[in-house]
């Protein structure tokens, strides 16, 4: 049986067209990097892929969970993740190491949920904790901040121990440090449990400064910018959908998390609604509350950081996406 040159060329055309569409979907997929689980960011991105709000994007995303802030940073640094969500004195330390990245997305404003934790019976004040062992979740984090800041406004020294976002609440219970800067809704869950009391809430306790933020490569923004929109677009777009439907979200939070209802309906009214909903890094003051987060890491002992205006990136400004 023979075949012709026009019957080969459409062959090859139809090859082709098949082809085509599994190499573009493969070059749309976005790698997600997230500091650690039962975290806000998690819910987010969770909540983006479930509501199909990438798909509705035209992308897919790769959501992976890393043990820290500082691991997360690391994995973009590497080549790992495209987006992540991180504190942002890792991109100003980062810059002048030759990891070029930007804050592209305003995702929060203060340190909401987090505490500074001892067991119910200890009789530690934070006074008490100089010399002693705390738990953070990694070096450079946003809970090493927070530990650092403790420091500084105390007049103390302690151990800072990095035990990832998994183990802060297991060693604070099996008494292997003697305290720990704890996230919510963990935070919550072992307040109310009994097993744990606060001595710092840190969202009051603490001036408000951007805290965490979307972080992407500048090279990524470059090369890429229309995937860095439609993520950030996915991302925001869930957040409205948390805001706006709270009995899902709660549900997802107890499920993700394996928490009971009530420590999710916490989360939801104390962290997930007071998270920055325009996302927008050009919007007023926005510079300057991140320099206000930078110079709260100076104070905590990080060096060598560049201004906040050299890590903010304006080219990008969120439009949620709709169901």
């Amino acid at each position: 049986m023979s075949i012709t040159r026009r019957q080969l060329l459409a062959t090859m055309a139809a090859s082709t067209a098949l082809v085509i569409p599994g190499i573009a979907r493969a070059a749309d997929k976005v790698r997600i990097g997230l500091p650690t689980k039962t975290y806000w960011p998690t819910t987010i991105a969770e909540t983006a892929a479930r509501q199909k709000l990438f798909e509705k994007e035209g992308i897919t995303a790769e959501l992976t969970i890393y043990r820290g802030g500082a691991e997360t940073f690391e994995a973009m640094a590497a080549g790992a993740a495209d987006v992540i969500l991180d504190a942002p004195s890792l991109p100003a330390a980062g810059r002048k190491k030759g990891v070029m990245s930007k804050v592209v997305g305003n995702a929060c404003m203060g340190n909401y949920g987090w505490q500074l934790m001892v067991l119910k019976n200890s009789t530690l004040d934070v006074k008490d904790l100089n010399g002693k062992k705390v738990a953070i979740t990694s070096a450079g984090s946003g809970s090493d901040l927070l530990a650092l800041w403790t420091i500084q406004d105390g007049k103390i020294d302690f151990t800072r121990v990095p035990v990832g976002g998994g183990g802060l609440v297991p060693n604070l219970l099996a008494g292997n440090v003697d305290a720990a800067v704890v996230y919510s809704p963990l935070s919550f869950q072992i307040a109310k449990s009994g097993e744990a009391r606060t001595l710092i809430d840190y969202a009051t306790a603490v001036p408000p400064s951007l805290t965490a933020g979307w972080i992407a490569p500048d090279k990524y923004c470059q090369e890429k910018p229309e995937m860095v929109q439609k993520t950030l677009n996915a991302l925001y777009g869930a957040l409205a959908f948390m805001r706006g439907n709270k009995e899902t979200t709660v549900k997802l939070i107890a499920e993700l998390y394996e928490i009971p209802a009530d420590i999710a309906a916490l989360e939801y009214e104390n962290t997930i609604m007071k998270l920055e909903t325009d996302g927008n890094m050009g919007a007023p003051n926005t510079v300057e509350a991140m320099q206000l987060s930078l110079d709260m890491a100076k104070l905590g002992g990080m060096k060598d950081l560049v201004p906040a205006a050299d890590i903010v990136s304006t080219q990008f400004k969120p439009v949620p996406t709709r169901l």
